[in-house]
């Protein structure tokens, strides 16, 4: 039973990282193209510190680290860390389907590669 609830808990640990990379992709869209210069990059800083998109984006990552926390304390890491690869598959697919992304048929693979090791960690 506990196995149930840490691939629970895991899979929600993936959302809030895949919604915090999202919204971060987001938040700096928002920003908008900049020059990668020295003299660009403080003003860049300030536009993301005061972001709302960048700062829910922190605030997702800091609930998914709380969950991993909690996660480790109940998994043994090496069953429980390749389980977060779970989120390449989801911010590929999302990333695509929500910013229009390309997705190439090597990037296709890759995802169907990663979701059979998934599987096969998940069922051992």
């Amino acid at each position: 039973m506990i196995k149930i609830y840490v691939l629970l808990l895991i899979l929600v640990d993936v959302i809030f990282n895949v919604s915090g990379q999202l919204l971060l992709k987001h938040g700096m869209r928002c920003i908008g193209n900049f020059n990668l210069s020295v003299a660009s990059l403080y003003p860049v800083f300030l536009k993301a510190a005061t972001s709302r998109f960048i700062i829910m984006g922190l605030c997702c990552y800091v609930i998914g680290f709380m969950i991993w926390l909690i996660v480790l304390a109940k998994a043994e890491v090496s069953y429980a860390y390749p389980l977060i690869s779970l989120g390449y598959v989801f911010t590929a697919v999302l990333g695509w389907s929500l910013f229009g992304e390309a997705v190439s048929l090597g990037r296709i693979a890759g995802i169907f590669i990663t979701c059979v090791g998934v599987f096969l960690i998940a069922t051992s």
